[in-house]
């Protein structure tokens, strides 16, 4: 009769398998945890900058460069082109306002200057001749004046006698008219003398006054050509200091052509380039400071250039009270120029984590110091040394401000000390 045999539920071969499946399910949450999880990098805190944030006077200032010039610089260009005959001083002079720099020599100029002076004096002869002509033919139409004016005296004495005689039957009719045909004639002759004399007068003085005004427009003409000549003597303008100055012996210069500058040494300001991202907060009136010497002097922006040239544009910026003893032109200031007005903030030192972080995160270290993890945050304005932070850190956190080049993108770092 056969038995019935119980079959045994946990024989060696099921153990096995559940201990296997329960290692893999291990093995497959531990890589998880380590992987999928927050992921850790261990690092040396020697090798890292931690600071710690405060709350304090914030004022949001970009660097920029500025170069020393005068205040007013005067450009010298050739007036008229010329050969550079002479030079009087050397780059760099002192000069008193007239002073001679060089001269240049323009034959063609110098020639038309002498005609010019010839055509002058041509006319001036020639007006002269025309005055001397007028006066005489006034004399001699005065003195036909002065006949016409005695036959009429004449021929009236011998009508008025010969009327007495008619009236008193003297004479004949014949006599009598005569006489008053003879008087009648002399005044219109007067008369007519009389007329041309006028006429003649006006012709020669319209044509006296033609030749005048002919004279003084060739004189200004004269006096506009010896200018040109003479303004192959360069000079100096106002007083000052003679720059760059392109100018040699034999060194042909064309009109117009840059000569040199000269820089009034009434006082200095500073021209400063500043990235066009920038343009539209920049105006007239802001503030920028530099140090000199060990001392601090402020700046305004007193005229800004809204060309942009190579993505940068430029400004004039004038001292404010005590101007640096020593300064010289073309000496180069690194200037602080504020954007807006100081206030209180969290500040967060300026450090290498914004390459990586674009300002929008960064490793707040836990309060005990031992690790740091990774925080949103939202910046706002930047000085020179601070960023301004807006949410997410706290005044008293401390935070890595290094460069993360070499953290990957681990969530959490181990800070451990060597």
């Amino acid at each position: 009769m056969d038995r019935v045999i119980e079959k045994k539920q946990w024989t060696p071969r099921k153990i096995w398998t559940i201990i296997g499946i329960a290692a893999l399910v291990a093995l497959i949450g531990a890589s998880y945890f380590y992987t999928a999880g927050a992921s850790r990098l261990n690092v040396d805190t020697e090798r890292i900058s931690i600071n710690e944030l405060k709350k304090g006077a914030f004022q949001e200032t970009i660097p920029v460069n500025g170069i020393v010039l005068p205040v007013t610089t005067i450009y010298l260009d050739a007036i008229e082109g010329g050969r550079v005959e002479e030079k009087y001083v050397d780059d760099g002079a002192i000069m008193t306002k007239g002073q001679p720099i060089l001269r240049l020599s323009n034959t063609d100029l110098e020639l038309s200057l002498s005609n010019q002076e010839t055509q002058v004096f041509n006319v001036l002869t020639q007006m002269q001749i025309s005055r001397n002509n007028a006066d005489q033919n006034t004399i001699t139409r005065l003195n036909q004046m002065a006949e016409v004016d005695n036959a009429l005296k004449e021929a009236e004495r011998v009508y008025q006698a010969n009327k007495r005689l008619y009236d008193q039957k003297a004479i004949g009719s014949q006599e009598y008219k005569s006489s008053e045909n003879l008087h009648q004639y002399q005044q219109k002759r007067k008369a007519l003398t009389v007329d041309i004399l006028r006429k003649d007068s006006i012709s020669s003085r319209q044509q006296l006054n033609q030749m005048q005004q002919s004279f003084e427009r060739m004189q200004n003409a004269l006096q506009l050509m010896r200018r040109k000549v003479g303004d192959l003597v360069v000079r100096a303008p106002v007083d000052g200091q003679l720059t760059s100055l392109d100018a040699e012996i034999g060194q042909q210069k064309n009109k117009g052509e840059r000569l040199g500058q000269l820089d009034v040494l009434s006082g200095f300001k500073v021209r400063a380039d500043i990235d066009e991202h920038y343009i539209s907060r920049i105006i007239t009136g802001l503030k920028g400071s530099f140090n000199f010497a060990g001392k601090d002097y402020a700046l305004t922006i007193r005229k800004v250039y809204t060309q942009v040239s190579g993505g940068r544009f430029q400004v004039d910026m004038e001292f404010e009270g005590e101007v640096p003893k020593g300064v010289r032109r073309g000496q180069t200031l690194q200037v602080k120029l504020a954007l807006s007005e100081e206030k209180q903030a969290i500040l967060l030192p300026k450090g290498g984590f914004y390459q990586q972080t674009g300002g929008n995160w960064i490793y707040k270290v836990s309060e005990d110091g031992s690790k740091a993890y990774r925080v949103d945050i939202q910046l706002g304005m930047q000085s020179p040394d601070y960023y301004e932070v807006l949410e997410g850190l706290n005044p008293g956190d401390k935070v890595i401000t290094s460069s993360y080049e070499n953290f990957g993108n681990n969530q959490e770092l181990i800070l451990k000390n060597k």
